[in-house]
Formats: C-alpha cells, structure tokens, sequence
C-alpha cells in the first residue's frame, strides 16, 4: 500500500520513490518513522518475498530498504536479482543483525550501507548518503556513455566515425561470407568551401547521411572518415549489388542541396571493395576502397570496383623506412618539450616529450607520418628505445636547472605487447640514472583497449618498477569505466578536440566538464590538452581541471629553450593565479 506524504524530498522536491523488503509490517513503519523524521516524503511500497520484489522492481524507484533475512528471501538474493535486471538503484540493509562477512559480501553485490534495527537513528543519514552515491554513479553512467558515443561518432554529423567503421567491418567479415565497403568523396567540396564558407559546407555535411540513407537499407551502416569523404558498410552484398547501390547513391546526390539559402549541386566518386576477392582484413578492405576511389576521380567514371592493376607501388614508404632506420642510427629524430601546469597555482606539473623529425631532403617529418611507418615496418622497438633514452638525458638535465617534473613520453600499442619492453625500460633508465618517479609513459586510449589483457599485464610490471602511466587522448577510444578503474594510471588528458571547441560547442563543454567529474571521483589527475587561449584557461580553472597544456601556456620546444620558457611563465603565471 501506498504511504501518505509528508516533505517533500530535498535533493528533486519530489516524494522518495522506495521499495521495501521487509517480512514484519511493525519493523517497516518502524523504518519509514525515521525516514519521514529525517525530512522525506515517501512513496513507497512494501514486499515480503521474491516474487513480490521482482514485481515491484522499477528503474524508476529511488531506493530500495531491504531486511537481510526473510524467510525464504534474503537481501544477497535481492542484490543478484537487480544485477541480473542492469538495475544500479541506492540498496540499504536494515537488519536487526549481520554478520561482518555477510556485510561485505553485501556491499561487493552493491549494497551501500547497512542499518541495525537497534540503531535506527542513523537511518536517515545512511539514505542521505547511499542516494548521494547513486547520484553519483548515474552521473558517471551519463558521462561514460557521452564520452563512448562521441568516440564512436562524427561530432559535425553525429555520424559514425571510423573508429566505429572499423569495428563494424569487423564485425561483418566474421559473421558474414561476404561484405562490401564503397568509399565516397565529394568532387567539388573544397570549391563550395571556398566560394561560400565552411558555414555552407558544414551545413551540407549534415544533410549527406540522409541523403545517402534514401536508396539503402535502415541497418547498413553510413559513416563520416573526415573532410569530405563518407563510407557505406554493405554486409552480405556482393560487388554487382555494390555497383548498382553505388548508381542509386549517385543518383541520390543529384538533386541540390540547400544551405543558407544556396542551392548547391554536388558531384562524387565512389570506390568498392569486397571481402574476401578484395581483401581479407579490414585495414586492406579499406585502403583498397580508398584505392578504387581514387581511380573513379581520375578516369571521371564516378564509381570504380577495386583493380589490382590500379594499385600504385608504394615504393616512397621502403624509402621512408630505410630513412627512418639511418634517423635512428644517427640520432637524427630529437625531442621537443610541452610544459603541463597546474590550473589553480600555475606551478609546473610536468613536460611532454614530442617527437621530431627534420629529414634532410622532406624537411620537418610530422609524426603522424613516421610512427606509423614504424610501427607496420617494426622500427617501433628502436625507436621507442632511443626517445626514451634521449628523454632520459634531458630529463637529467632539466631536473639541474631546477624543474623536477615528471617527463612524460609516449608509447604505442606495439610497445605494450611485447613482453620485453619492460625489461628494455629498466635497462634504458639504468643507463641514463633518471629516476622512475620523474618518468610517465602516454598511451593512447585505443591502444589500451586493443587486447586489454596483455596492456594490463605490461603496465602492472612497469608500474611495480616505479613508472607511472598517462592515458593520452581521452575521450577518442572505447574504454569502459570498469577497466579504466583496474589500470595503473594516475592520469587522464582530455583531447584537444573536446577542448579547443569548449567555446563554441555546448557539446564539447558538456564532454569536458563530465571527464573531469569522472576523473576525480576515481582519484585521477585530468590535464586538459590544446589549451589555446586564456578563455578556456579560465573555464577549465571553473570546472576543477587539474592542469593545461596547449600554447597558450608554451609551445613545444627544445630542451635549452625551457629554462627561459620557465622565467616569462613564472611572470604571467602570477597574474592568472590571482585572477
């Protein structure tokens, strides 16, 4: 039966929606007296057995207040039937007596707190507190799941993104015998962007997925890989039936677009590519898409079937290997570094170490460029040993001029898996004399996911050494918050492609704010990257962020350069601060 209202419940000012296991109706007025005392309304509803419970189980209710022992039901019994539901509701055991061991088995199933019914004054505290903890956990749902969707999803057209691309190729390749990927890329993109704004051209890119949605089924997949270009994911297809969805496509696109009052007309070309004449895994399915593509803009035809003889060589990528290679020989890449602050004092917190290359014949050699040559090339292992090395050396030599912070430098996925980086770590830090405390290694976020198994194991015996971990890119993979907490890290860092729009995407702010809030209620330090003007310093500093990077605070730049970078910050630094 239903309770008569008393207050109103202060946290929604609404009455507190709660469920009672309770087999002694005296014992349940007996709770709901000190609930109401406390200041709650109540609308609550009592039970005495398992079927009842589940009955009255709702994702709606606020509460449940459970007695440990019932006759044939008991409050562990409770806890597994909510977990077997996916129901997270604020669980209190209210119990005239409990054993220490029942207890914790009780909070490991999600039971926040526990009441002896002699003591029931602390009743109400114990409630304040368990929904305060259910608040919280509701909140860290929402953030884990904004954050995994904008990781899987195009922030201009909310479209699937490559990363989410790729994982549904694989998907379809092992569920399928066959499976048909079309690359699409606007002709005529950067002329509309030139001739009338990015404006115009964002507000096309919006309408392409439903524009590209008209002639295909609702469960094939359309995503955006950037710029311009989009694919079209066609499980259990074969080519003939990708050619003939390739002419609807087209035929789709030729009726104007309008944006911002401009009819605009678009040409593109379409590249096919199927699984398996084509290709085996995803990373050949795509670049040969990409392949075919490109052979439809050069011959004008608008789409073209993948064609071994239409595949260049790539001969300039055994050049940049063997390059590389002679790079790491003579010590040609060198380290650039990033100071990292922290937002309340402005005091140094650590540097980022950044790679550079300046290649004799190319010039400056991002590393976007060559890391993945290193890594498909297996220059990965020596390389890595060498920046480390190099970050060693300048780290020794900063720690001299007064900055002891950590120098954090980033490693690959690769670099986790094999099971003798550990060892080639300890062996570089016992050459340089660095001390393990002052060195951080970077890992991006989809390395960590790659086989998370192996990485934790990897980073357990890195940690067990003293080294300490950062988790770069935050917000771009697909981690879940349950493996996030089993990880040794003591840091996060927001991307830079949240932080940079903080101003002007509601969105981005949403996403920055919510993985702070998830960072410090696991303990982690956030440092917020591409940080680039004093507008988001300030907003980040309101939001509780950590610490900044990005050039508002310094560029990247060479060891000798940070001694004079620390005196013109430790000036500026004085003025935010007190601001």
């Amino acid at each position: 039966m239903l309770g008569k209202p008393l207050h109103r419940w202060p946290m929604t000012g609404r009455p507190l929606r709660l469920l009672i296991l309770e087999d002694r109706p005296e014992d349940a007025d007996l709770a709901l007296h000190e609930l109401r005392r406390a200041g709650y309304e109540l609308n609550w509803r009592r039970v005495d057995d398992e079927a009842g419970f589940k009955a009255n189980l709702d994702p709606e209710l606020d509460l449940v207040l459970a007695d440990y022992h019932q006759p044939q039901f008991n409050a562990i019994r409770a806890l597994k039937i909510m977990q077997e539901m996916g129901l997270d509701i604020p669980f209190v055991i209210v119990s005239g007596a409990i054993g220490e061991d029942l207890a914790v088995a009780a909070v490991r199933l999600g039971a926040m707190d526990y009441v002896l019914k002699d003591r029931l004054a602390r009743l109400g505290t114990a409630v304040k507190n368990a929904i305060e903890q259910g608040e919280l956990r509701r909140r860290q749902r929402v953030a884990q799941a904004a954050l995994e969707h904008h990781a899987l999803h195009d922030s201009l057209t909310d479209l699937p993104n490559r990363l989410m691309l790729r994982e549904e190729i694989q998907k379809a390749i092992a569920t399928s015998a066959s499976v048909v990927l079309l690359l699409l890329d606007l002709d005529n993109f950067k002329e509309i962007n030139d001739s009338f704004g990015h404006q115009v051209g964002d507000a096309l890119l919006r309408q392409m997925g439903a524009r590209l949605r008209e002639p295909i089924d609702a469960e094939h997949l359309i995503a955006r890989l950037g710029g311009d270009e989009f694919a079209i994911l066609l499980p259990g297809a074969n080519a003939v039936e990708a050619t003939r969805m390739a002419k609807a496509m087209l035929r789709a696109l030729e009726r104007p677009f309008l944006s911002e009052d401009h009819a605009l007309e678009v040409t593109a070309s379409i590249g096919i590519a199927a699984y398996p004449e084509h290709g085996m895994v995803v990373e050949t399915l795509m670049r040969r898409a990409d392949v075919a593509m490109y052979g439809a803009k050069r011959t004008g035809g608008t789409y073209a079937v993948y064609r071994e003889e239409d595949d260049p060589y790539d001969a300039s990528r055994l050049l940049l290997r063997a390059d590389l290679r002679r790079a790491i020989d003579h010590q040609d890449i060198t380290l650039y570094y990033q100071p990292q602050v922290a937002l309340a004092t402005g005091e140094l917190t650590g540097i980022e170490a950044l790679a550079r290359w300046r290649h004799r014949e190319r010039g400056w050699i991002p590393p976007a460029d060559f890391i993945p040559v290193a890594e498909r090339m297996g220059l990965i292992k020596p390389l890595t040993q060498y920046l480390v090395e190099l970050a060693g050396r300048d780290a020794m030599a900063i720690g001299k001029n007064g900055m002891d912070a950590p120098v954090a430098v980033n490693v690959s996925m690769r670099n986790l898996l094999d099971p003798h980086f550990p060892e080639m770590m300890e062996e570089v830090i016992g050459r340089t004399g660095q001390r393990t405390e002052l060195l951080k290694l970077e890992i991006t976020e989809s390395a960590v996911m790659a086989e998370p198994g192996r990485v934790l194991e990897s980073m357990k015996r890195l940690r067990l050494a003293g080294i300490r971990f950062s988790i770069d890119d935050f917000g771009t993979g697909y981690s879940s918050l349950a493996y996030l907490q089993k990880l040794p890290v003591e840091e996060i860092k927001i991307d830079r492609s949240f932080v940079g729009q903080m101003s002007s995407e509601a969105g981005s702010a949403a996403i920055v704010r919510a993985t702070i809030e998830l960072g410090g209620s696991l303990g982690l330090e956030v440092v917020a990257e591409g940080v680039e003007d004093e507008r988001t310093w300030e907003a980040l500093k309101r939001m509780g962020c950590s610490a900044a990077q990005g050039y508002f605070i310094g560029r990247p730049m060479p060891v000798g350069e940070l001694e004079g970078w620390r005196r013109g910050w430790s000036d500026r630094s004085v003025i935010y601060k007190a601001a």
